[in-house]
């Protein structure tokens, strides 16, 4: 599946949290509705079913209670997508990854096969309508997330290369699938963020590391053999580099996932690199654009917001600037944006309101990013319940309406969508802050905290509702105005 992962080190996020983001986007043409709901035990099945490739796999006894995103219809599976346990354990699953036909050669991946006169039906593997399931509710840490997702991948194998990302309050551990069974880990560094855009990204792997001391990198027990095997290290120094060996370069990478990399990293780090012109470190076709770097001031939860909205704005690459009508490059803020999750795990506070959970439904560049605690037992119904049936009062519906009207009449909306998202925004924020402090003030246990989260969560929900009710009346008289059949001389 398509989609934008930012990873952000503890010592260069704005508060010194873990933050772990991700835009998850629906193929081509299509539009997938998105659900914030809590999984408990009881939910969690004892075997699970994938519907894509059929697998079954036992799970263990014990799953944590955790958040999820799953596809607001289930026709296609579960599709969790991102969460957090109740152990401030977080998960998100998963970035589409390319790779080589010399990989797959090696490692074929693991596809479902109906029953033919040929053969007996094959069972595939796991992938991204799984995972989170399989891993999120049964880890502890996000070194065991690793641990777990890689076990996994070695019995039951893929039938897709990913990019899955495992958080908590101290580090953050990023997994690339190499074929069929095979796998990397590495540690994001603490003081570095990293971009991830539909390409396999890691771009150094100490392999002594993964078989020595399992510090910063981890891999398949076979991956040295695997490689060596079939001649997939193309270094000419002895020190490997993942993307060379696993991944791609392809005419469409450069068109869809090297731009999304070079946009970023610009934005992050202006003065660091040169950007444009003949004399570019990096252009938006440069195949060795860092896999992680450090950025030149702190990364805040706006500027994930905002560069994954992009659309290359003060670039001639924006499809909304005048005189062009698309972009040679696939935008970040994108129309099939299904949702942007952010996971925070905050250092400085009691485990019991540690962990924030970030959304924005719908296509980024005309949505608001709204903050929810993750130590409860239900979601408002606001984002909770959702159907076929498009209404306002969902409110993944409601921003994909606005986003479908203000697209049209861009230069006429885009301030009131501006006002909307800053507006909204400093109300999360806001409403964290009081929160915390009714917390601070009279810490609670059990039934009592689970109330206190779960109405500051419903109070979110209902500004949320209120402001993006005021925001769709808004752009529908403006998008009204500017219909094509518009006449200034009216009857009265």
């Amino acid at each position: 599946m398509a989609c934008t992962t930012i990873l952000v080190g503890k010592n260069v996020s704005y508060d010194g949290s873990t933050l772990v983001a991700r835009n998850e986007d629906s193929p081509s043409g299509e539009y997938t509705p998105k659900k914030f709901i809590v999984v408990h035990p009881e939910d969690q099945p004892k075997t699970y079913q994938s519907v894509i490739s059929k697998v079954k796999i036992p799970l263990p006894e014990n799953p944590l209670r955790y958040t999820a995103m799953p596809d607001g219809l289930s026709d296609k599976g579960i599709w969790a997508a991102c969460g957090i346990n109740e152990e401030n354990i977080a998960m998100t699953a998963t970035e589409t990854l390319t790779s080589n036909e010399r990989v797959l050669g090696a490692d074929p991946l693991v596809k479902y096969q109906k029953a033919s006169k040929d053969h007996a039906e094959i069972i595939g593997g796991i992938g991204e309508e799984d995972m989170v399931t399989l891993v999120l509710p049964y880890i502890h840490s996000a070194r065991e997330g690793v641990e777990r997702l890689g076990q996994l991948l070695t019995e039951y194998g893929t039938y897709e290369m990913n990019g899955i990302a495992f958080q908590d309050v101290h580090e953050i551990w990023w997994l690339e699938t190499i074929g069929g069974h095979h796998w990397i880990a590495k540690r994001v560094p603490d003081d570095a963020y990293v971009v991830m855009p539909n390409q396999l990204g890691i771009d150094a792997f100490d392999l002594d590391d993964a078989f020595g001391a399992q510090e910063n990198h981890l891999c398949s027990n076979d991956l040295r053999e695997f490689i060596i095997d079939n001649h997939l290290d193309l270094s000419l120094n002895g020190q490997l580099n993942p993307r060379d060996a696993f991944g791609s370069h392809s005419d469409s990478d450069h068109i869809y996932n090297t731009p999304r990399a070079w946009i970023i990293q610009k934005f992050f780090n202006p003065t660091s690199s040169t950007w444009t012109g003949c004399r570019a470190d990096y252009s938006p076709i440069s195949d060795n654009i860092p896999w992680s770097r450090q950025p030149e001031r702190k990364i805040t939860i706006e500027d994930i917001k905002y560069t994954l909205s992009h659309h290359y704005q003060g670039t001639p690459y924006d499809p909304y600037a005048k005189g062009n009508t698309s972009s040679p490059y696939r935008p970040i803020g994108i129309n099939r944006n299904n949702f942007l999750g952010v996971t925070q795990i905050r250092p400085y506070k009691d485990e019991a309101i540690q962990s924030i959970e970030w959304l924005a439904l719908g296509s980024n560049v005309f949505n608001a990013l709204i903050p929810f605690y993750t130590n409860i037992e239900k979601t408002p119904d606001y984002l909770a319940n959702i159907s076929q049936r498009v209404t306002a009062d969902n409110f993944y519906w409601v921003n994909r309406i606005i986003a479908a009207l203000a697209d049209a009449h861009f230069d006429a909306c885009i301030p009131e969508i501006g006002r909307y998202q800053e507006k909204l925004q400093a109300k999360g924020h806001a409403l964290i802050t009081k929160t915390d402090q009714a917390y601070q003030e009279k810490p609670l246990v059990g039934n009592a905290l689970i109330k206190l989260l779960e109405e500051a969560n419903q109070s979110m929900a209902d500004m949320a509702q209120a402001d993006t009710d005021q925001l769709l009346a808004r752009i529908l008289y403006l998008a009204s105005n500017g219909m094509k059949n518009g006449f200034s001389l009216s009857d009265n």
